[in-house]
């Protein structure tokens, strides 16, 4: 075979598919400017314009041009040499062998030892452990799914319950509060008021065609810090890793997206270096017609079939393009229907340690936002399933305490401004309205409206507590240190077993801590979080706290509607998956006092949970991929990505 010496002959080698969608044979294009035809006749060398541009032929142009002139940004897809080596979906590192360092040029590109992805992987998890700050291990995580994506995903599948702290929340939390500063390339879309009218057109922009999920955030609320408008980035990117390594979808079937309608947060809007649009948050009219044409030009781009996930918008958004939208699109909102799943699957879990039916527990909530209304009416319709009586009755089995008053548009400003400054500034200026009662009703926004029971007014939640006798104590309200020693000793004396979970994100907003809870009821409480806590040793017995995160339930539920091809998402499909993970708790786990099992079955976990909702989809007719699999779990388990390398010819 002839020789071609590429860098001297500018000959680029590109990888074009065949029809049976395979790389097909290496076609050699010959691309030269009119420069470099008069290099060649001069021997190689153009002196002509008085840049010699280093010793380096200056093929287009870019170093005889002026800084005012325009130059054309060439590239060209290779499929070797450095090329391959910067390209995350196909580069190996150190796995290349021998014969694909031959083939694909890579000698001398690579030191000469050749380690395995487990060798990689080992090698990996060592430098990891040597960081001391978590977000110094993020932004590691960061830098390999950038470099080498198959390592990274293998990497998280393997050691999931140590790195998801890591690439999730907590860690995630301060990513988003510092991605200005660490911010180093795009993982995602950015559509920002400056596209509207040509969002199709961004869509377009992105380089893989076949997308299946988005999820996509305003960054108004990021977990419980609040508005960290562009910078919320860190949130898509963090939920589709989590859908590729626990559920096993595609990356390149993963695009995600942060809509930058400007930021109400002080600091950010002072900050030199902050990423995004540097004005006041729109909102009405303006704010809807932005949201109107991006969720039309998703469906117009992608198909009817892409599920889109809302991700941290603010309550008032939230609800809003929930019920919108979910009549014309796949749309799922993690904050309200993931979040309720997962906790309904560990009330379910949790009867068989505590006894009875859901109906025969009372429910408290602490925040009657997003996450504890869609927690409140997944029970509710869990209940109404299960005793045939109307949700409207089963709605009185669950009680709300509002967490905190709506602030005034320049109160907000100030108060998220000095937070930033002040961690703590917030558990302390919590202000509660109390117990939502029917007396309020005039007052309450929409979405409260339904638990607004008959009750003389109640302010405080541990005088909610001792009048309302709760046997389950929920915490959604994102202000850490909410559930005192008095309210958690009033718990315990209430009931034998009480059940306590303190649900906000990050760890710092977390309404208890697990030794707070086990502590102060003196060891009979059941308690999980939204955070992770580390086992407490109480009077000589370990106790395993529990984990309510919504990672157990959104990778497996978006692979079940992506494999039956489903259209919409109903409520039976979220009933559905609790009960699905609900079933994957063991005698094991529940001998630990656990009513959610370990992440690391997590695979094992998504693989049922996508069946029981694609089942669903199909039940109810909103599955478009037919025939029906006869096994539904072999066949999600077919369909998941494996991070393992290829042979490369």
């Amino acid at each position: 075979m002839m020789w071609l010496n590429r860098r001297r002959h500018n000959i680029n080698t590109l990888q074009l598919p065949t029809k049976q969608g395979g790389l097909g044979q290496k076609l050699l294009a010959v691309i030269m400017s009119s420069a470099s035809l008069k290099e060649m006749r001069n021997g190689g060398e153009d002196y002509s314009n008085g840049h010699g541009g280093g010793g380096v032929r200056d093929l287009y142009g870019e170093d005889c041009a002026t800084e005012d002139q325009l130059i054309t940004p060439w590239t060209f897809s290779v499929a070797s040499g450095c090329s391959l080596l910067r390209d995350p979906r196909y580069n190996k590192g150190l796995a290349f062998t021998e014969g694909e360092r031959d083939a694909h040029y890579l000698r001398g590109l690579l030191p000469p030892a050749i380690f395995n992805q487990e060798l990689q992987e080992k090698r990996l998890m060592h430098n990891l452990r040597q960081y001391e700050v978590p977000l110094h291990r993020y932004m590691a995580m960061m830098d390999l799914q950038e470099r080498n994506e198959r390592l990274f995903y293998k990497l998280l599948i393997n050691n999931v319950e140590e790195l998801l702290p890591v690439v999730y929340t907590p860690t995630v939390g301060e990513a988003c509060q510092k991605y200005g500063s660490i911010f180093r390339r795009p993982q995602g879309l950015y559509i920002s008021l400056k596209e509207k009218g040509k969002i199709l057109e961004v869509l377009k922009n992105w380089p893989e065609k076949s997308i299946q999920v988005i999820v996509v955030t305003d960054g108004e609320r990021i977990l419980g810090l609040g508005d960290l408008g562009c910078q919320g980035m860190g949130i898509p990117v963090g939920k589709l890793s989590l859908y590729t390594a626990l559920g096993g979808v595609r990356p390149s079937s993963c695009l995600p997206i942060t809509i930058d309608v400007g930021t109400n947060n002080e600091k950010l809007l002072n900050d030199e270096f902050y990423i995004g649009l540097k004005q006041k948050r729109a909102t009405g009219q303006e704010y809807a017609e932005l949201l109107e044409e991006f969720m039309h030009a998703v469906k117009q781009n992608y198909g009817e079939k892409v599920l889109i996930q809302f991700e941290d918008f603010a309550n008032h958004n939230a609800f809003d393009l929930l019920e919108k939208y979910s009549s014309s699109h796949l749309v799922f909102n993690d904050d309200i229907q993931g979040t309720a799943s997962v906790v309904l699957a560990g009330l379910l879990a949790s009867l068989k340690l505590v006894g009875g039916t859901l109906v025969d527990h009372t429910f408290l909530f602490l925040g009657a936002g997003e996450a504890g209304t869609g927690i409140a009416e997944l029970i509710a319709l869990e209940i109404s399933k299960q005793t045939k009586a109307p949700v409207e009755e089963t709605r009185k089995k669950i009680w709300l305490v509002d967490s905190k008053v709506k602030m005034p548009g320049w109160f907000y400003s100030y108060f998220t401004f000095y937070s930033f400054f002040f961690p703590n500034l917030h558990n302390k200026l919590v202000l509660f309205q109390g117990l939502i009662v029917s007396s309020r009703l005039e007052s309450l926004q929409q979405f409260k409206k339904p638990w607004a029971h008959e009750h003389e007014p109640v302010k405080s939640l541990l005088d909610a507590v001792k009048a309302i006798k709760p046997t389950v104590l929920i915490g959604s309200s994102g202000a850490g240190k909410t559930f005192t020693k008095e309210v958690v000793e009033t718990m315990a004396s209430l009931n034998e077993k009480p059940l306590i979970l303190a649900l906000s994100n990050p760890t710092s907003q977390s309404e208890c801590t697990a030794e707070e809870a086990y502590t102060w009821s003196k060891g009979k409480a059941i308690f999980a979080s939204g955070s992770p806590f580390d086992p407490v040793e109480y009077e000589g017995k370990l106790f395993v706290p529990g984990q309510a995160n919504n990672a157990y339930i959104f990778p497996g539920f978006g692979l079940g509607l992506i494999i039956s091809g489903a259209i919409r998402v109903r409520d039976e499909m979220l009933l559905a998956a609790s009960e699905a993970l609900a079933a994957q708790v063991s005698q094991e786990n529940y001998d630990k006092g656990l009513i959610y099992p370990p992440f690391s079955n997590i695979r094992k976990i998504s693989a049922h949970i996508a069946a029981k909702v694609a089942a669903k989809a199909y039940d109810l007719g909103l599955a478009s991929h037919l025939p029906r699999p006869k096994d539904l779990v072999k066949y999600a388990e077919s369909c998941m990505y494996s991070p393992g390398y290829r042979s490369y010819r």
